[in-house]
């Protein structure tokens, strides 16, 4: 049996190429998902434009995704067939390094990730090991939920771990520069907590996103945000701001920065952006417990991604719009059904 796949473009060309590629065979700790939908992440448009190596030849990138259980393998428990799952970037760690013994898997130096080493959901199919699967509550009609859930996948996992990372206090001035998926997600968790947000970005679309989920300001990117902030997260994949934020801090203040990809980060001048206890930290992954967590969370806040839909022929295009900025919010590739 043979299933649709996007994979990403051999020879250093940037792009994505479809094809069409045997249904694969799950292990005996593995699930074999039927993808229903799966988000359009940045890393995947890094995979795309060769920014970020693929580690094997004909990737199928995404790991935001939505489906259910095709099939079980032999000596998994606690999932059944039917069953409906998410898959998020996080694939495997080793359970046994210094890092994962104390809980912090995501640094674990032997990883793997869904989309990068393994194939992932820009297909009909895909497996996950059953220990890394995500069980999700069961609300059909599946369209719409499917949707809104897949970038809490990767997108709302990575922004609740750099708000974490940031050290936002209770009620305080957060700042977030960029404003795309995980961004516009972070900042519906932040406001739902009682934090004063301030949005820093190029795109006027964004902004004005900004401001109908509640931010106290939006303007551009470069500019400096009204008030000193408590903590800022840095989602722009852009070196240039680590300076400009880390200024915008008040003394205490901490700036994560999000991204998998960040191009070179000026000189910083010590007195102006780290002086005062300026902390500067970044974020690498995630654990399963953050993404338990968030997905326990977001419903409890209201958490609702504004989502674009686009159909599975269309996934390189999606990619296209999203390098573009052409769209605010996220933006998932319907598979299932198309």
């Amino acid at each position: 049996m043979t299933m649709r796949a996007w994979v990403v473009a051999p020879d250093g060309r940037p792009g994505l190429v479809r094809t069409d590629r045997p249904v694969p065979t799950p292990g005996p700790s593995e699930l074999l998902v039927r993808v229903h939908v799966c988000g359009v992440c940045r890393t995947d448009l890094h995979l795309a434009l060769h920014e970020l190596a693929p580690r094997r030849a004909g990737t199928v990138p995404g790991h935001e995704v939505v489906g259910r259980v095709h099939e079980v393998g032999a000596d998994v428990r606690g999932f059944a067939s039917g069953d409906r799952v998410g898959v998020a970037w996080l694939r495997s760690t080793c359970g046994r390094c210094r890092w994962c013994r104390r809980g912090a898997e995501n640094l674990c130096p032997y990883s793997t990730y869904t989309g990068w080493d393994a194939d992932g959901g820009y297909a009909d199919y895909l497996t996950v090991p059953a220990a890394f699967a995500y069980a999700l509550p069961d609300h059909p009609p599946e369209s719409a939920e499917d949707d809104e859930t897949a970038p809490l996948l990767c997108a709302g996992i990575i922004g609740y771990r750099a708000l974490r990372r940031a050290q936002l206090p209770p009620g305080g001035r957060l700042g977030i520069y960029g404003f795309g998926a995980s961004a516009h997600i972070t900042a519906q968790i932040a406001l739902a907590q009682g934090a004063e947000v301030h949005v820093l970005t190029r795109d006027e679309p964004a902004r004005a996103l900004a401001l109908r989920l509640g931010a106290a300001s939006a303007g551009p990117a470069t500019a400096a945000p009204p008030v000193p902030l408590d903590a800022a997260v840095l989602f722009a994949p852009v070196g240039d701001l680590v300076p400009v934020a880390l200024a915008a801090l008040s003394p205490g203040g901490t700036l994560a920065v999000a991204g998998i990809h960040l191009s070179d980060v000026p000189v910083l001048d010590y007195q102006r952006h780290l002086f005062r206890e300026r902390t500067l930290t970044s974020v690498t992954a995630n654990t399963r417990a953050d993404g338990e967590e968030l997905l326990a969370l977001a419903p409890r806040l209201g958490v609702r991604p504004q989502v674009l839909t686009y159909d599975f022929e269309d996934a390189s295009r999606a990619l296209s719009d999203l390098e573009a900025g052409r769209f605010t919010g996220a933006a998932v590739i319907a598979v299932a059904g198309t």
